[in-house]
């Protein structure tokens, strides 16, 4: 073996390292499905949505339905204003519900819209009413020993 084939591949072994290590850096930074299908705009408000991010998935039933387009604050109402792309070939009624959920336990967070039962769909711009906001695992812990302190005062009585 010459040493100009040697280092061919040794090359070629280097360039598909790097396209690898490209691949799941993409993958992690959720910008690895790129979706240049048809999408509509859906607004909706949270009291507090925890560590969402731009380009976290949307999902319904599990199946990824869009991701969330921009995250802003609203100044009047003091919430967070997220912008949700979904796929146009996914139609929900207007009375569908958003959550901020969380993958296992500490795993990213994403948008989960469960369908209601008006038979009038969402179309471009229209705002999602009923939401809930993300669970934040820091005031549950907080709360649990809030009142577990208020328990042992009221036993010292």
């Amino acid at each position: 073996m010459s040493r100009t084939t040697l280092d061919l591949w040794v090359g070629a072994f280097v360039a598909a390292g790097f396209g690898a290590l490209l691949f799941l850096a993409l993958k992690v930074g959720n910008l690895a499905s790129f979706n240049t299908g048809q999408t509509y705009e859906v607004k909706a408000e949270f009291a507090n949505i925890g560590g969402l991010k731009v380009r976290a998935p949307v999902k319904s039933a599990g199946v990824v339905v869009g991701r969330v387009a921009n995250i802003g604050f609203d100044n009047q109402s003091y919430e967070a204003k997220v912008t949700l792309d979904l796929d146009s070939q996914y139609h929900f009624p207007r009375d569908t519900s958003a959550k901020i959920l969380t993958s296992g336990l500490l795993g990213e967070q994403y948008i989960g819209l469960e369908a209601g039962g008006d038979p009038k769909m969402l179309k471009n711009g229209d705002q999602l009413r009923l939401t809930q906001s993300a669970v934040v695992l820091e005031n549950l812990i907080s709360q649990f020993l809030f009142n577990k302190a208020a328990e042992g005062k009221g036993n010292n009585k």
